[in-house]
């Protein structure tokens, strides 16, 4: 009785198995990708490793070709959508591995860094400033270069200190901060931007679905905190004490820059800190939450027109 082996090969022989097989050895030989391997790896790629590695081979080929006419991430045919075949010989075989092309280098960059940059209930148009677009030599000239400055040099948990930006409504406080925060995005520095007002309102009401502790931390941990508009909020002593008072705590004691814009100086926002839901005056417990402020920021004045008024 013939073993399988030799009825194999006599059914190779006849079929013409060999002859096309060994055809597309040869096609696979030639191609400028498996070639380059094959030259890199001379000492260590043998014949035997060739045949036993066919099927490998010929999936490189199909998938490097791809890559070398690359018609970008979205459209990759490839079998793993942005990734490149490599070849290595582990163990005396062939094997074949996938590593992410530079196409999906780049856009899982590009998602890691729009993870840096994050706002809440801030105007696009905010997030978009940069400081090219400011006129630094107007009436915003110091203030911008004083935003400027903190952006280029800021250091989260090395230096703690940040800026007030006082100033009427609508001279650009805002704005000035949005290029802050862009700054900071092309240096690789996270920052956190909220409207402060409506910030507070969404964190009273996530203490009926259970998520104000994850919501503070995501805030407070934040290597650049910005706060838009402190003193545009309702008053209330759960606020100040337990929102922004351990905000500002935490923050202290990690060096992490806090940025603010108000309508209200330090002696104005310190008045209206003091007033407390429950009636009367917190004099005492205004005064803590702005030492922490003061202390941690450096206070600057925003000159110029209200910019939202047609003249």
């Amino acid at each position: 009785m013939k073993s399988i082996q030799s009825t194999l090969k006599q059914w190779a022989k006849s079929t013409g198995l060999k002859e096309r097989l060994d055809k597309q050895r040869e096609e696979l030989l030639t191609d400028p990708y498996i070639k380059a391997f094959i030259r890199e790896n001379k000492d260590s790629v043998t014949n035997e490793m060739i045949d036993s590695g066919m099927v490998k081979l010929y999936e490189f080929k199909k998938e490097r070709r791809a890559c070398a006419n690359c018609p970008g991430l979205k459209e990759c045919p490839n079998m793993m959508k942005g990734y490149q075949p490599s070849l290595s010989i582990e163990r005396g075989h062939l094997e074949l591995h996938y590593l992410p092309c530079a196409l999906k280098v780049q856009e899982k960059k590009q998602k890691e860094q729009s993870q840096l940059m994050k706002s809440l209930y801030i105007p696009k148009d905010i997030l978009s400033a940069r400081f090219e677009e400011i006129d630094m030599d107007g009436e915003r000239g110091e203030a911008g270069a004083a935003a400027l400055e903190f952006a280029l040099k800021a250091n989260p948990g090395e230096d703690g200190g940040g800026l007030y930006f006082y100033g009427k409504f609508g001279v650009g406080k805002t704005y000035l901060m949005g290029a802050v925060a862009n700054e900071l995005f092309d240096r690789g520095i996270e920052s956190y931007t909220v409207y402060t007002p409506d910030f507070f309102r969404e964190m009273k009401q996530s203490l009926g679905d259970g998520t104000f502790q994850e919501k503070l931390d995501t805030i407070k941990k934040a290597q650049v905190l910005i706060l838009d508009d402190i003193g545009a909020e309702t008053t209330s002593s759960w606020v100040r004490d337990d929102v922004l008072g351990a905000i500002l705590q935490y923050r202290m004691l990690e060096k992490l820059p806090t940025l603010f814009t108000s309508n209200y100086d330090y002696d104005e926002l310190e008045d209206h800190l003091s007033y407390s839901d429950r009636g009367g005056i917190e004099e005492l417990k205004a005064k803590r939450i702005m030492e922490r402020i003061k202390h941690n920021t450096t206070f600057v004045t925003v000159a110029g027109h209200n910019r939202r008024e047609k003249r």
